[in-house]
């Protein structure tokens, strides 16, 4: 398996007021995705840092790692290996191009694994 990406991800019921902060601090929105229950922002600075905002029905905001993986499989095996349990009943999340988890250590930080769903071209 392998880490793609590896930063800060906020979970928050109000994004603008998040992404008004990062802006201030020198962050550029970058793209974003919207599903059904969420809406996300990916935030770039020139210094090459990342974080990515998440609006999102949570009762207050958390902060987690997000981890971008090209196998979901093995990394959820990894860190449910190391004793980390999903937050939800479901394994994960899928988006159609994305499947991700978040995943809470015996200690209690959290990880939020993320793989992109690649499509195959069709000819």
């Amino acid at each position: 398996m392998k880490i793609t990406g590896f930063n800060p991800l906020i979970l928050t019921k109000d994004a603008e007021a998040v992404i008004d902060v990062f802006e201030a601090l020198g962050f550029e929105k970058r793209h974003g995705k919207t599903g059904v229950d969420f809406s996300s922002s990916r935030m770039k600075d020139s210094n090459g840092f990342h974080v990515d905002v998440t609006e999102a029905a949570v009762l207050q905001d958390v902060t987690t790692i997000r981890m971008n993986v090209s196998s979901f499989e093995e990394a959820y095996r990894i860190l449910s290996d190391h004793g980390f349990k999903g937050v939800s009943d479901e394994k994960s999340r899928d988006t159609g191009s994305s499947r991700s988890a978040m995943m809470i250590a015996p200690s209690g930080f959290s990880i939020t694994i993320v793989e992109h769903i690649k499509k195959e071209e069709t000819r």
